[in-house]
């Protein structure tokens, strides 16, 4: 099969990267578009920090001078420095089910990882944890969220028959807001609030959300920095992230906890937007402004963005607390799911307290990896032919 792969370079071929999904996933009414704003603001280094770290690739596959294909590389070499590995990345890699193209496609970024030094490639995985990861493996038919893989499910296959394997797994989980709290869960939240240590905080207006952005997001460098992928970050992106979610944040949403004046611990939740993105095409203006907002006050399901508790104040029931009190607002809100954020499957804790409640898990995302060695001939091979 005649294949073309040409390195993104100028503008119009950034246009065909971003827009090619949009045509990959045509028929597909499962399909959440990007919010095509954020996507040119996301590829675009003077806009996004992330590039400050890493070497990046992005590259476009042509059959019979059509796009079919698309992926980014990217090696992040302040992580790779601070977890001593080798490791590149593949990103936003969507193609039409053709697998000569998937091959040319993955062999071109395993190639250049290996002479960028790299001996390993995962993915699919971007700058970091707050990027879309992995592919989705279960739950294609549910609703999609924002910032989460949306993906066709040959997408996994095609992946697999080029050599790479399973390396870690996350998941979402929902539950009606009806559910009945284990008794436990009760006693340690009286238990925190008898205790006195700890101010539970609610908010209102945005404005009273503003001093508080730095804060948890340097709460959430302490407390991910054992999180795969996690790289800290630094006060511009933290300013940037809230200049990118301020616009959405719904204050009634959002709960933190202090002890003596220190923030420890926060939840943030945000009202699904799925169907008015899909209803706006990705697209802001002229209306889909309109169909998002829209979207977001008649939902009936909060999705769960981020969360963290300070290291030392873990294992007291915080998350406890701040839970039953987004439980009431969401009631309050006529909210009747809530949907959490991504959990690795190695977030034992985390897991425990959903399954408690029996939240059922409705999304599986699986990162997958593959060994590079220096003298493989089908690696130099597939490139030579792309």
């Amino acid at each position: 099969m005649d294949i073309e792969i040409v390195e993104v370079s100028n503008k119009g071929h950034l246009r065909t990267f971003i827009n090619l999904t949009a045509k990959i996933h045509r028929n597909d009414p499962h399909w959440l578009p990007p919010v095509y704003a954020d996507e040119w603001n996301y590829f675009n280094p003077a806009k996004n920090k992330g590039f400050n770290h890493c070497e990046t690739i992005l590259v476009l596959a042509y059959h019979q001078k059509k796009a079919v294909g698309r992926i980014m590389g990217i090696i992040h070499r302040s992580y790779n420095q601070l977890t001593s590995e080798k490791t590149a990345r593949f990103s936003h890699f969507a193609t039409f089910n053709i697998p000569e193209v998937a091959t040319a496609l993955l062999s071109y970024i395993e190639n250049w990882a290996l002479m960028h030094g790299a001996d390993m490639v995962a993915g699919p995985y971007g700058f970091s944890d707050k990027d879309p990861q992995g592919f989705r493996i279960e739950g294609f038919d549910d609703l999609p969220l924002i910032d989460i893989a949306c993906n066709h499910p040959y997408m996994v296959t095609l992946t697999l028959n080029n050599g790479y394997v399973p390396m870690i797994d996350c998941m979402t989980y929902r539950f009606n807001i009806d559910l009945v709290l284990p008794d436990i869960y009760k006693r340690v939240h009286q238990r925190v609030i008898n205790g006195n240590r700890f101010k539970m905080h609610e908010f209102t207006k945005k404005k009273e959300l503003k001093k508080q952005i730095v804060p948890v997001l340097r709460l959430v460098n302490q407390t991910y920095s054992q999180l795969y992928g996690f790289y800290p970050m630094d006060e511009e992106e933290m300013h940037d992230l809230a200049d990118r979610y301020m616009p959405v944040l719904d204050p009634r949403f959002i709960k933190i906890i202090t002890h003596n004046d220190e923030l420890v611990a926060f939840i943030v939740g945000v009202p699904n937007m799925s169907k008015g993105i899909q209803r706006a095409k990705g697209k802001l203006f002229p209306f889909g402004w309109y169909h998002i907002l829209k979207s977001m006050r008649s939902t009936s399901q909060l999705d769960l963005m981020l969360g963290a508790i300070k290291p030392e104040h873990q294992g007291l029931g915080l998350e406890i607390c701040m839970g039953m009190l987004m439980l009431e607002s969401a009631r309050q809100a006529g909210i009747k799911n809530i949907e959490t954020h991504l959990i690795l499957e190695t977030n034992t804790k985390m897991r425990a307290v959903v399954e408690r409640i029996d939240a059922k898990m409705v999304k599986r995302f699986r990162v997958f990896q593959k060994k590079l060695y220096p003298d493989n001939t089908s690696n130099q091979q597939s490139m030579s032919q792309a």
